[in-house]
């Protein structure tokens, strides 16, 4: 003997309705699971009111972040990462350029920094919103870099490179250009992992 049991009409529909969002649901977590802690984040872009999703993004990039200042001696170099981003951005490179003070070389305004950036140096990577870069109140991401690689932003224009795993593969001090054949070796080194 066979007993059946049916759930009456309704009820089948709204049971259906909640297994597809438990299932919806845990799929979202094992996506959100798949990108770096690093980058769980959003950010603000520089002048601008939309957000920047990181784990949209960057995820399986290579990413070499670096903290901007708008004036100082050192700025030129907005070229030569404009440069190195172009090169490279189609083999999956990511530049991200974070404007901090931190240092008291970027006193001005979103829109004053984005002259700068925008209009005096042609960026077209992706440019964050001012934030501190140091201590307790550096943004996510930099707490995480300065984390990962035990060392903490020294000076304007430092590069952090991050690898498609979202981890930091080396540091790069400020003065050394963005196009410098070291910088560049590892940038393609770990484009082809």
């Amino acid at each position: 003997m066979s007993v059946s049991f049916s759930l009456p009409f309704g009820v089948r529909h709204v049971f259906l309705f909640h297994f597809l969002l438990l299932m919806l649901a845990i799929s979202l977590e094992a996506k959100a699971n798949t990108c770096p802690s690093i980058y769980q984040h959003s950010m603000k872009q520089l002048d601008s009111t939309e957000n920047y999703n990181f784990c949209q993004q960057l995820n399986n990039k290579v990413v070499l972040f670096v903290n901007t200042a708008s004036q100082c001696g050192f700025t030129p170099q907005f070229k030569q990462l404009e440069m190195l981003y172009q090169e490279y951005k189609n083999q999956g490179l990511m530049v991200v350029g974070f404007p901090s003070n931190d240092f008291m070389q970027d006193r001005g305004t979103e829109k004053q920094i984005a002259k700068v950036c925008y209009s005096n140096y042609g960026v077209t990577f992706p440019m964050m919103e001012k934030s501190k870069v140091l201590g307790k109140n550096a943004n996510p991401i930099y707490k995480t870099l300065a984390i990962q690689s035990g060392k903490s932003v020294g000076w304007n224009f430092q590069k952090y490179l991050v690898n498609k795993k979202g981890e930091v593969v080396a540091v790069f001090p400020s003065n050394m250009s963005p196009i410098a054949n070291d910088i560049t070796s590892v940038i393609v080194a770990e484009l082809n992992q």
